[in-house]
């Protein structure tokens, strides 16, 4: 069993899930709130899932990019979950598992994938991924075209790439990139739930002992400062 904490965004989480699949989720739509919804939220699912913080084998978060305030708050509990279980912590960047998210449109549509997340005035953070067959499997994996990363949109944003490819683009920071390009090739489709998503990346990082270093993970803030 793991539990999922995500905070990053104006709406936050929090997931039980095993073996990748979600068992049970509550989230906060009021981003003020995340920092005194968190605990009670958890506290409630452990009682309505009947399981015990004992049945915990790791804690997986979403470290940014996202709001500095959300960011700080979901770190500190899923480290602090760790340190009192003694169990690992996975973190998970923000733009990735929205990538995952959208993964199987883009195959459909044979298109990259390219999540955006607004931070504020004509600013994303934003990140760049293609679909590939992964390594010795017939399985699709995302690939990293651009990292994440904070950019000033303008008409010229991702001319080079739109000129080759098309490009599915959502998210919070979509909409203002909408307004800015004409081009054919920039499709827009409306943000998926992430939290299955979610689950499958950590799941597939926790069968990998694939786990960050609780006392040094720090939020992936991308820039300073960007709260809600």
């Amino acid at each position: 069993m793991l539990l999922l904490i995500d905070t990053s965004q104006e709406t936050a989480t929090v997931t039980f899930s095993k073996e990748g699949k979600v068992l049970f989720s509550e989230e906060n739509k009021i981003s003020k709130e995340h920092a005194s919804w968190l605990h009670v939220a958890i506290r409630r699912m452990l009682t309505e899932a009947d399981i015990t913080l004992a049945d915990l084998k790791a804690i997986a978060v979403i470290a940014g990019p996202g709001s500095y305030t959300g960011l700080r708050v979901g770190m500190a509990a899923a480290k602090g979950f760790c340190y009192a279980l003694n169990i690992p912590l996975i973190t998970k960047n923000t733009l990735e598992v929205m990538a995952e998210s959208m993964r199987s449109v883009a195959e459909k549509m044979n298109a990259l994938i390219c999540p955006m997340i607004d931070a504020r005035r004509d600013e994303v953070f934003t990140a760049l991924y293609s679909t590939v067959i992964g390594h010795r499997s017939s399985v699709i994996d995302l690939k990293e075209l651009l990292p994440p990363h904070a950019q000033i949109l303008d008409k010229n944003s991702f001319e080079t790439s739109l000129a080759e490819n098309t490009i599915i683009f959502f998210g919070s920071g979509a909409e203002k990139w909408k307004k800015m390009t004409e081009s054919t090739s920039a499709i827009f489709e409306p943000q998926p739930n992430i939290i299955q998503a979610f689950a499958k990346l950590a799941y597939q990082d926790f069968t990998a002992g694939k786990w960050a270093d609780t006392v040094y993970s720090e939020p992936i803030y991308l820039k300073e400062f960007f709260t809600y």
